[in-house]
């Protein structure tokens, strides 16, 4: 199979697995988005929607690896930093939080979600 028909076939599956999660059809969710990681264990992406699967099941210290995950792949993932820092929020971990979005902030400065979540720690 060609390489660009391995990649849409990857992002099928990814699109399919969001759909699920959307859904509330968590486990089959998690098994879309895993398949995508099994070929394409860097997708930032796929990182991220696989956080938030773990995320809407309670999983959340499970959730924060893959968010760790996603921005260590790509810094600039700004929907990963973000939902990072609410993860760590969730948790308890504030100086994490605000940290995350004072790094979205750097980036980002008119950044909507960081702004309207960074005023709880300051």
């Amino acid at each position: 199979m060609s390489p660009q028909l391995t990649e849409l076939k990857l992002d099928e599956r990814l699109q399919r697995g969001i759909a699920l999660k959307v859904e509330g059809r968590y486990d089959e969710a998690e098994a879309e988005i895993r398949a995508v990681l099994t070929e394409e264990p860097d997708s930032p992406l796929a990182r991220r929607e696989l956080a938030l699967v773990m995320n809407f099941t309670g999983r959340f210290e499970e959730s924060i690896d893959e968010l760790r995950r996603a921005v260590q792949i790509d810094p600039e993932y700004l929907d990963a930093r973000n939902d990072l820092a609410l993860a760590y929020s969730m948790l308890g971990f504030n100086d994490e939080a605000r940290a995350e979005l004072e790094a979205v902030l750097k980036i980002d400065p008119a950044n909507a979600t960081a702004l309207r979540h960074i005023v709880y720690f300051h």
